[in-house]
């Protein structure tokens, strides 16, 4: 698994968006009980700490240990260094399995054989991810350049993926349909936008081989075309559920 996100941990952090509750509820709504849960491709931790307000015991597991500095101490949720599969975690233990904006990197395959062995009967595996934010009308071209354009060669070829809101990726399990819409909506300003923009990948990947950074230049565009010190930010989530 490509590890794109230590030297962005910090950032990552700090201005990556939260996902909403209603999300977590739905999830909850799905889940037959509430003993274990694993999160795959944890990063910090944002979705591991929520799991800990509601399963007896939560397991966190990514590539980059830099990241897992930033999982919450909470005594009920452990965190360890793992890829797509997680030996430390017991067979037949596990009521849900969550991945968010992760999946895409794993192998498949793989990932699937160890959610076969975790898994209790019946339990939720949910993967879920969001693609390009959305500005107010007037910005969204620019921001749509910036995407497909300036840093697009520099996107990994698992990007495609999130483009194609995971529906590419093949899952052998029972698919559940989610009855509900899911989006992140934020007052931002642009300090938030360009720390988010610098932990995009393709960022990274852009600065490495050019020895700038395009998100500099591009926030100043964006300064002097009018936008706000505040402004609308939405991310529109795709979701999806599989009963094991």
């Amino acid at each position: 698994m490509k590890d794109r996100f230590s030297d962005k941990a910090s950032g990552y952090a700090a201005f990556r968006p939260k996902y909403p509750e209603t999300l977590f509820n739905h999830l909850y709504t799905h889940t037959k009980t509430f003993d274990a849960a694993w999160d795959a491709g944890t990063g910090n931790g944002q979705v591991a700490a929520v799991l800990a307000g509601k399963f007896n015991r939560v397991y966190a597991t990514d590539i980059s240990i830099k990241q897992l500095m930033k999982v919450p101490n909470m005594a009920n949720l452990s965190s360890f260094v793992a890829d797509e599969a997680a030996p430390q975690i017991s067979d037949t233990s596990i009521d849900l399995i969550t991945v968010a904006q992760a999946i895409h990197w794993f192998q498949i395959d793989k990932f699937c054989d160890e959610v076969t062995r975790v898994a209790k009967p019946g339990a939720l595996l949910a993967t879920w991810g969001y693609g390009l934010m959305q500005l107010p009308p007037a910005y969204q071209p620019a921001v749509d350049y910036f995407y497909s354009k300036v840093v697009g060669p520099y996107w990994d070829a698992e990007r495609k993926h999130i483009d194609n809101s995971y529906a590419d990726i093949s899952i052998p399990f029972k698919e559940l349909k989610p009855s509900e819409h899911f989006e992140m909506i934020y007052k931002w300003n642009t300090e938030n936008l360009e720390g988010y923009l610098n932990t995009w990948s393709s960022v990274g990947n852009y600065i490495k081989e050019k020895k700038e950074n395009p998100v500099t230049p591009f926030i100043k565009e964006l300064k002097t075309n009018g936008l706000p010190e505040s402004f609308p930010v939405s991310f529109p989530l795709f979701v999806r559920l599989f009963r094991l």
